[in-house]
């Protein structure tokens, strides 16, 4: 068997995992972004000053070290350990916040219950959307690491995209990065519609001539090439950068001309029709069974074309969820509520996922059914809570250390004795890894695909050892960051439109 084949064969036939085991995946990012805010905060207990020493290096290095690092540990050599990483991770986060709280507060007169009263009250500023921002990097991070750590024997196979139904991590984050998208849509951002609306939909069609772009490019290569393809993942000619761009024309013309307020019924209308139409035809044979690709376009790319209905309804129910945490919130208890809504429906989410799986039929990316798309946004919520409660520990750790510097979504409502600090807050944020991803994520995503298909054809992943593929890997993240982090510090920001 070639070599190509061997590979092909590798991401194939597989079934997933369990939804549990990808809900435990979310609380790592959230922890390792509370552990390097704490490294921080104990630095600057200890030196009384930020940011550290030759700072261009060592903050990259550490928000490597301490956001990257864990994130490719735990989907290899660490995967099945995950549970004992993730409460040792959190036992370390709880200590530490512990010995803030009483060296800060242990001269203070103030009950715990009072500092607790008063940080509800404080007045915070927004330097970035609530959240979203942590979330769309994570999300493109987490999705660098898995595309080129797949071809590798040290991934778990459950973690893999499944062939036709099941729950695989990589399956979430498919519906991840387009939830990830209508985040920071247009309409989810409110932004007025200049002109008429044709003429709205025209610019959002010109827009997308990136993804397009890029798409042709993908096809290209891999034909040229002869690089290993899964092709009941979207097609023979079909790709992830063909839906994104069809994703959300189609959801720019749903969304000139219904109002984006009800996004969500729009979204549960399109996948429940679509649903329905998978049940009562012969569509679901169809994409699963049928292997006649060679009879005509719509035969050879059937995954991609059907499953763009699942997507527009997940970009939909995206932009529903952008519209509320976009909401203009003053105080910290604003923001809690917003957090305790967002647990909430990703609650109900999970329990209409579950009576459609039991009703229904299971969860399956590869036809974007309606379980995926509740799977998705349930998901999807989940991790913007567990990303928004760990912004929620950092800001509560500014105020009581004193370290207003620390990189997060939001900080305490400035006062003009504050200059100085926010100088300072301002340079740190210079430094961080995150903002430098956020500043470009397309080129990252870019990135990523060119350097895995380069690393694919220079290493034989399939014969690599644990600790080697670990090390590929480690240094194709580390090429990556380095990357995006060179075009933050020179505020060198790659705009495609």
């Amino acid at each position: 068997m070639a070599q190509r084949e061997v590979k092909e064969a590798f991401v194939s036939n597989l079934n997933g995992t369990s939804l549990e085991e990808v809900a435990l995946g979310s609380f790592l990012a959230p922890v390792c972004l509370i552990h390097r805010a704490f490294v921080l905060v104990l630095y600057y207990q200890a030196k009384g000053t930020l940011p550290l020493p030759l700072p261009l290096i060592s903050h990259l290095l550490l928000d490597f070290s301490v956001l990257v690092l864990p994130l490719v540990l735990s989907c290899t050599v660490l995967s099945s350990i995950l549970l004992q990483v993730i409460v040792c991770l959190t036992f370390i986060s709880a200590c530490v916040l512990c010995y803030i709280y009483r060296t800060s507060f242990q001269s203070s007169a103030l009950q715990p219950q009072k500092i607790v009263s008063n940080f509800l009250q404080s007045h915070v500023q927004f330097i970035q959307v609530p959240f979203v921002t942590l979330f769309r990097v994570f999300v493109n991070v987490k999705t660098a690491i898995s595309i080129l750590a797949v071809d590798f024997t040290v991934f778990p196979r459950r973690y893999a995209k499944t062939e036709t139904y099941g729950t695989g991590v990589m399956d979430f984050g498919v519906g991840a990065f387009v939830f990830a998208n209508a985040l920071v849509s247009p309409e989810a951002r409110r932004r007025e519609v200049s002109g008429s609306k044709m003429s709205h939909v025209t610019k959002q069609i010109l827009s997308v001539w990136p993804l397009l772009a890029l798409g042709m490019a993908r096809l290209v290569s891999i034909k040229m090439t002869g690089y290993h393809e899964h092709v009941t993942e979207y097609g023979i000619h079909w790709n992830f950068f063909f839906t994104l761009a069809i994703v959300r024309v189609l959801a720019s013309v749903l969304l000139a001309v219904l109002p984006a307020g009800q996004s969500w019924l729009f979204a549960l209308l399109i996948s429940g029709f679509y649903q329905f139409a998978l049940e009562t035809s012969k569509l679901k044979p169809f994409l699963m069974h049928n292997n006649d690709r060679e009879k005509d376009f719509v035969h050879a790319n059937k995954e991609g074309i059907f499953s763009i209905a699942g997507y527009v309804a997940i970009y939909l129910a995206g932009v529903q969820i952008g519209l509320y945490v976009m909401q203009p919130r003053s105080q910290v208890k604003d923001c809690l509520k917003m957090l305790f809504t967002l647990s909430l429906g990703s609650l109900l989410s999970y329990t209409a996922l579950f009576a459609c799986q039991t009703l229904v039929e299971p969860v399956s990316r590869r036809s974007a059914n309606l379980p995926f798309v509740i799977w998705s946004v349930a998901q999807s919520l989940f991790f913007m809570s567990c990303l928004g409660l760990a912004d929620m520990v950092i800001l509560f750790s500014k105020g009581a250390s004193a370290c207003h510097f620390l990189p997060s979504s939001m900080n305490f409502q400035e006062r003009k004795t504050d200059s100085l600090a926010y100088k300072s807050s301002v340079k740190i944020e210079r430094l961080c890894l995150i903002q430098a991803v956020s500043r470009n994520q397309l080129v990252f995503f870019l990135l990523a695909n060119v350097m895995t298909g380069v690393t694919n054809s220079v290493v034989d992943t399939l014969s690599c050892s644990s600790s080697y593929s670990v090390c590929v890997l480690l240094s194709y993240m580390l090429v990556n960051c380095l990357v995006i982090y060179v075009l933050h510090i020179c505020e060198i920001t790659v705009k495609f439109w």
